[in-house]
């Protein structure tokens, strides 16, 4: 079987099975490779740039290599190539999970328990709850929602489609490389910085796809295209950035604005300007476009895998030639 197709049925039994299951509650890979991660951390930490590029090079080159290893060993069996693809599908996406945890804080202001959806926020993100009322926290779900469409799911079906497993494995170890020490706390200002670019790297076309796939799927494609092109270089990260402003254009709502981290305040730009002020039944209505979009997300990587494949394929006949000429005729002579 071509790797193509091996690529195409994994993907999509992996997301297929991520919707109807969700994470796992105990022995995540995901959890396991940041034990591992922690623990490289507790070795090598020094309040150093070159340090933390050893750690970055540590983990995530680790994962790599086991993912290659892996899929060596199954290369000759196609029913085993495509297992082992949706399983490494399944536990590196997590768009169930991240839909599951924005309805709950959707639940909890909807119910008006500010508290449980204080306790819950922590969850989606970093913020500090504690400084955000009912609207503030309606907002931080809908803008983790958005951003993690993209890292949970858009970035590593592109990775996937890209190199496979190991692009898969590779993505989710970057992704959570930057999630552990990417953040600009004192610790991890300078160790965590390897870690934080290479994430920047790897994230750009999935955020890219992600931004073009909730201009088509979210209802208003001329608002988010707008809000896309004017806001997007505006905001500190350059792959959210592209992202929150297309959903918020998308669904007519503004993002951005004053927030908390670990009681550091920040003013990040307003997000689609024009829109109205998020309202708790927008968050149903992002885990909705996050769910259309990474459906779609998994077609456009299964499409653009077999597109590349079928021309790289092409090119290839054509330059080699006939393979076979056609029998000579020998002639009688009298």
């Amino acid at each position: 079987m071509r790797a193509d197709r091996v690529f195409a049925y994994g993907a999509a039994v992996g997301l297929l099975g991520d919707l109807l299951l969700g994470d796992p509650r105990r022995g995540h890979p995901v959890a396991a490779f940041g034990r591992a991660a922690g623990t490289v951390e507790r070795a090598l930490w020094r309040d150093h740039r070159g340090w933390g590029a050893l750690h970055t090079a540590v983990c995530a080159g680790g994962a790599v290599s086991l993912a290659v290893a892996a899929r060596r060993s199954v290369r000759t069996s196609p029913v085993a190539s495509v297992v082992l693809t949706a399983a490494a599908t399944w536990a590196v996406v997590g768009g169930t999970s991240l839909g599951r945890e924005a309805r709950a804080v959707g639940g909890a202001l909807a119910a008006g328990d500010i508290e449980v959806a204080r306790e819950r926020l922590p969850h989606l993100c970093g913020r500090d709850p504690q400084a955000l009322d009912a609207d503030g926290i309606a907002r931080a779900v809908v803008e983790s929602v958005a951003e993690n469409t993209s890292d949970a799911v858009v970035g590593a079906l592109v990775w996937g489609a890209v190199a496979d497993v190991p692009g898969l494995v590779g993505f989710r170890a970057v992704n959570t490389l930057d999630a552990m020490v990417g953040h600009k706390s004192t610790r991890h200002r300078r160790y965590g910085w390897a870690s934080a670019r290479l994430d920047d790297v790897v994230g750009w076309p999935g955020a890219r796809l992600t931004a073009v796939l909730a201009a088509v799927a979210g209802g208003n494609p001329r608002g988010a295209v707008t809000a896309w092109r004017a806001d997007a270089g505006k905001h500190p990260s350059p792959n959210a950035g592209p992202v929150e402003a297309s959903f918020a254009g998308a669904l007519g709502v503004r993002l951005g604005g004053t927030l908390s981290y670990a009681g550091r305040v920040e003013h990040r730009p307003v997000l689609n300007g024009p829109g109205r002020a998020v309202r708790v039944e927008d968050i149903e209505r992002a885990v909705r476009l996050s769910r259309r979009v990474s459906l779609l997300a998994l077609g456009a990587s299964v499409a653009g895998r077999l597109l590349v494949t079928s021309l790289v394929t092409s090119l290839t006949t054509s330059h080699a030639g006939p393979l076979a000429k056609s029998p000579v005729t020998k002639g009688r002579t009298s």
